[in-house]
């Protein structure tokens, strides 16, 4: 059975001061190259065969850290990258929604946004649903493949892949900093859920 792990970015001084990135390319604090540091042993034990970083520097340093333990190449790809969140990248929640009011609870509740150049959620779930079945599709039959991303992406290619609605994307939970979503892909049975925000 092949195993998709998306793993979370460790953490950077945005996610610590509560501002939203986006696509803006933000390194890890020193908190979050710890974390990488913690947690890729644990991912190096899974032995996997295909390791795919977003190309953000934030994804792609948490992924060094696995690469570090492991004889697998790291390719990347930038249709992993975090949503873009437009005129809401760099500002604080209370900021946008100051600006946003209306747009920013419909994006707490998990609705649509159509305000400040946000990407579609149909549009990120599309290019993530494309870059994680063509990794897929190119790693060997029953391999691990770990795919270092980011929270909303994950959380959206996790319900694409899963043939959940945009709907139940907001009941999932967010990833935490380097916690992972664990997907295991049954010939029969089709994408399964095996675990979710492991540390």
């Amino acid at each position: 059975m092949t195993r998709l792990i998306l793993w979370r970015h460790g953490q950077t001084s945005w996610n610590a001061g509560g501002r939203v990135q986006g696509q803006i390319d933000t390194p890890l604090s020193e908190t979050g190259l710890a974390q990488a540091a913690a947690t890729a042993p644990r991912l190096a034990a899974l032995e996997p065969a295909v390791l795919v970083s977003s190309d953000l520097r934030r994804a792609s340093t948490t992924m060094d850290a696995l690469a570090a333990l492991v004889d697998v190449p790291v390719t990347h790809d930038p249709r992993l990258r975090e949503r873009s969140f437009g005129e809401w990248e760099g500002l604080t929640h209370p900021e946008i929604s100051a600006t946003w009011p209306e747009a920013f609870e419909r994006w707490r509740r998990g609705e649509p946004v159509d305000d400040a150049d946000v990407e579609e959620v149909d549009a990120l779930s599309k290019r993530m649903t494309e870059a994680l079945q063509e990794i897929v599709s190119a790693a060997p039959d029953g391999s691990t493949i770990v795919v270092a991303t980011h929270g909303a992406a994950a959380r959206h290619g996790t319900c694409a892949l899963l043939g959940w609605p945009h709907a139940l994307a907001s009941t999932l939970g967010a990833l935490h900093n380097c916690h992972s979503t664990d997907l295991r892909f049954d010939a029969t049975r089709g994408w399964q859920l095996a675990g979710h925000n492991l540390p």
